[in-house]
């Protein structure tokens, strides 16, 4: 597989933005790879109080401007300046460039004579209410109308058959789409699980926004709470809906065996991942759900929904864990792996052994290969 010389990343946030998430953590880790093997990689990026306009990380190059919506006329003016020699990257011309569609994609390929790759974690469908009615109709109608329409000729990537089915319904040639799932960082050294104790410790790894529904989980806390259950809940991650979930801890009786722990280091991540008995990831929506494998790395089953899409590809159901239908299950199936810790050290075994076949450097050589058909 050849490196493409200059490699140029789209997306709307970067992993340092306060709302960042799996998506753009998936995206840079690719791009970190093809760094590492000589590709130029420049990702254009949305800015956010406190960033850098221009900043390099693990051999990426990240240059930001605009907003939430602005981002995307900002980054085509700055793709289209650099081929006229103007703006900060001037005489700019990658070889490929990954158009990240997250519920809208850039349009990169009317600015552009490169070749043009989307890449798609999932669907928005069931996400764009909460933009309001008026942009939801919008950004609907432009993911699922006019996106697959100007990108007819384009080659996508996505995370997972699931999804691949979504953009297949939406009108994208199936031959056409290429399933290349996340990979996994090791384990920082040094971590290991605590001794078992008598406490039932539940952890949620996500964004604190509302399509992720982690008030399903606290409602699981509540009701084996209410059994005479001995559980704990540590919420990783942070986002706008921090505070209504708090509210909710309080308003279902559960302050005390909830902990909020927001952005944490990735150390301290594992170390939590390390003293959990299930990962619980309620969301609506996933592309793929990397905390799924992140758990699995610590023999951590999941128990998710299987209406979410991509979980049905990361969970395998009863298996690595439990794919469920709704919150009353949810909290059902975490009580039966509870009082099953048998059951559970065997889901936990099964999630490690298939959790092995995941890294970034696969992930890179999946990209490899479709770059190599579309510059080719």
């Amino acid at each position: 597989m050849s490196v493409p010389t200059d490699v140029l990343l789209l997306c709307w946030r970067d992993t340092g933005h306060p709302q960042g998430g799996g998506s753009e953590r998936y995206l840079e880790r690719v791009g970190a790879e093809f760094a590492a093997r000589g590709s130029r990689v420049t990702l254009l990026t949305a800015r956010y109080p406190g960033s850098a306009r221009m900043q390099m990380r693990d051999g990426v190059r990240i240059v930001r401007g605009g907003g939430r919506l602005t981002v995307y006329p900002r980054a085509l003016a700055t793709i289209l300046a650099a081929r006229w020699g103007r703006g900060r990257l001037a005489g700019y011309r990658p070889d490929v460039v990954v158009d990240t569609q997250n519920g809208v994609p850039f349009f990169a390929r009317l600015v552009t004579d490169a070749p043009t790759v989307v890449l798609v974690h999932h669907c928005h469908r069931e996400q764009w209410p909460v933009a309001g009615p008026v942009l939801a109709r919008v950004g609907w109608r432009i993911e699922s109308r006019i996106a697959p329409w100007v990108h007819r000729r384009n080659s996508y990537v996505t995370v997972s058959e699931p999804s691949a089915v979504e953009l297949a319904n939406l009108g994208v040639d199936r031959d056409r789409i290429t399933v290349v799932r996340g990979g996994i960082d090791p384990v920082p050294a040094g971590i290991s699980a605590p001794a078992d104790g008598a406490e039932l410790r539940l952890i949620a790894v996500s964004r604190l926004v509302p399509h992720k529904q982690i008030e399903d989980a606290l409602a699981a806390v509540a009701s084996l709470a209410g059994s005479g259950a001995d559980v704990h809940l540590d919420v990783v991650g942070d986002g706008w809906w921090a505070d209504r979930l708090r509210a909710e801890a309080s308003s279902l009786g559960v302050v005390d065996r909830v902990t909020f722990h927001g952005h944490v280091s990735d150390r301290r991540k594992h170390e939590l991942l390390a003293g959990a008995d299930v990962h619980l990831m309620p969301s609506q929506k996933e592309g793929w759900g990397l905390a799924v494998i992140e758990a699995a790395q610590h023999g951590v089953p999941t128990v998710g929904y299987r209406s979410s899409a991509g979980l049905v590809d990361s969970i395998v159901d009863g298996v690595t864990g439990v794919l469920v239908d709704d919150a009353a299950e949810l909290a059902a199936a975490t009580a039966a792996l509870g009082a099953d810790p048998e059951r559970r050290r065997a889901f936990g075994t099964a999630a490690r052994e298939r959790s092995e076949g995941f890294s970034w450097s696969g992930t890179a050589d999946g990209f490899a290969r479709v770059f190599d058909r579309v510059v080719g």
